[in-house]
Order: structure tokens, then C-alpha cells, then sequence
């Protein structure tokens, strides 16, 4: 059963958050954009088999969480720490897809003595990365999109007004993907559209995160689809490179929503990571 509760901050924002509950070990969802928070039905299977809790929250701008503009990435370790705290969980993992990626990082390096594992899946890696084509290979749709965000908040929003209906830069195994468990997106990507928080997750994105990725000391996992056109695999790889022991895995024929398939793989690594000790 699904349980859902607001935390209230220091000063006054409010996240609304969510917890699937039981006794299992807890892995905190970092949803990606545009979505709200509720953690990924079509895991819940897995979650039951390895043993799992999923915590979950808005982030700020979404669903049922205050705005907070000019938020950066690194904010999420405190705002899941918080939710940790809510829900009566010391220690966790975290797993982000696509745009939670980056704030599942910031969770690894920002409370390491809190974050048992870091799983990024389509993961982002930050805007100027050296070395990095950061636009190589992305969605004309995508570029267009991030590229408005780095040219500021009133630029993103004229673009925002004036896109119209955009091609998301999917493969035909995204779709298929999307016609088949992961229909699922639909319940929290259409909560989440025109919401303020979308604007503010790109303009984050494409800003100082507030860490640095090699500051990460938890066990990291890099999961991305080889043909990916809305986060190319580039930034995983770039990634990999720069997180001291990360480990990298690359399903070559997969795409952004598709490589989702062979979630029970990375449930059952964050699993391992919690049963070598560090989660206890």
C-alpha cells in the first residue's frame, strides 16, 4: 500500500513525499523530467523479490511540493535526507532515471554517511563537462530545449511558450516500452506538465550542480542504453570515467525508457551492495 506525506522544512517548503512501505531495505527514487515523484510501479515485483522499500518525493515545482526557483541539483541530498527522516530510515540507496540521475549523485557525494549505493540510469552528466560533447548525439527536441536554459530563466520560458508539441527524441524500442509496462510514465508525466518545476530542473541541469561527480565515495552504478537520443551514452561514459570505481553498464541496442527492461540486474546490484554490510 502506497502511503503519502508531506515534510515540512526548515523555513516553510513543504515536499510531498511517498513510501511504499514494509521493512524492506529502503532505495530512494529520484524521478526524472517532466515527472512527479511516485516511486516506479512495474518495480514493485522486483522490489518484493530482492527485499525492497521505495521511498520517493517531489521535487520542488511538482505535484504536491513548494517552488523553490533557482534550486540546484545538490539540493536533493538534504531534501532526501529529509524524507529519510520522515519515514524513520537512517541509511539508503538511491536510484534516478534520466534527469534524476544527477540528484541521485548529489545524494552519493553530499551524505555518503547516509547513502549506501548510487544507481544512475540515462543519467545526465554536468553542462561543460571537459572533455564531453555535452550535445552530441541528443535529440534536436532535447538540444533546442537545454540550450534555451542555458541562455537563462526568461529564455526558457519564452521557449517553453512558443515549442508546441516537440519530437522527444524516443527509438522504436522507447515506444515499444512506453505500449507496454511503462505506460506507467503517463501517470506521472502528465501530473507533471507546465508545472514550474520543470523549468527549474533544466536550469539546474545546465548550472553548477553544487558538487563535483568525482566527490562521490558511495558504490555507483551507470546504467544507459547505447542508443539513447535524449541523454547519449556519451554522459555515462564521461561519468564512469570521472566517479572513482564506478561501474558502467551499456545495453547497446537499448534506448532512454527501454534499457528500464533490465531493472531487476541493477535492483539485485543495490541488493548486493546493502547485503555486504554497508546498509546495516
Amino acid at each position: 500500500m502506497m502511503i503519502e506525506f508531506d515534510v515540512e522544512l526548515p523555513g516553510g517548503p513543504v515536499l510531498h513525499a511517498y513510501d511504499t512501505g514494509g521493512d524492506g531495505f529502503p532505495v530512494l527514487w529520484h524521478h526524472g523530467t517532466p515527472n512527479v515523484g511516485a516511486p516506479p510501479a512495474p518495480l514493485f515485483a522486483d522490489a518484493e523479490r530482492f527485499g525492497l522499500r521505495w521511498l520517493s518525493y517531489d521535487r520542488f515545482g511538482y505535484g504536491g511540493s513548494s517552488a523553490s526557483p533557482g534550486r540546484d541539483v545538490a539540493s536533493a541530498a538534504a531534501c532526501s535526507a529529509a524524507v529519510a527522516d520522515a519515514a524513520g530510515v537512517g541509511r539508503f540507496a538511491v536510484v534516478g532515471h534520466s534527469g534524476g540521475g544527477p540528484h541521485a549523485l548529489a545524494c552519493g557525494a553530499l551524505s555518503p554517511e547516509r547513502v549506501v549505493a548510487v544507481v544512475s540510469v540515462s543519467g545526465l552528466a554536468p553542462y561543460g563537462a571537459e572533455g564531453l560533447d555535452w550535445f552530441a548525439g541528443m535529440a534536436e527536441s532535447g538540444a533546442a530545449s537545454l540550450r534555451a536554459a542555458a541562455a537563462g530563466r526568461a529564455a526558457k520560458v519564452a521557449f517553453e511558450a512558443s515549442a508546441g508539441e516537440q519530437d522527444p527524441g524516443f527509438t522504436s524500442a522507447d515506444w515499444a516500452a512506453l505500449a507496454g509496462e511503462w505506460a506507467w510514465f503517463e501517470s506521472v508525466v502528465g501530473p507533471a506538465l507546465g508545472a514550474s518545476g520543470a523549468v527549474d530542473d533544466e536550469l539546474a541541469y545546465v548550472a553548477e550542480w553544487g558538487f563535483d561527480p568525482a566527490d562521490v565515495v558511495t558504490p555507483v552504478l551507470l546504467v544507459h542504453g547505447g542508443r539513447d537520443r535524449v541523454v547519449p551514452v556519451g554522459h555515462a561514459r564521461w561519468l564512469a570515467r570521472r566517479c572513482a570505481g564506478a561501474e558502467l553498464w551499456v545495453a547497446e541496442e537499448e534506448g532512454h525508457l527501454s534499457v528500464l527492461a533490465g531493472a531487476a540486474s541493477w535492483v539485485e546490484w543495490v541488493r548486493a551492495r546493502w547485503d555486504e554490510g554497508v546498509g546495516r
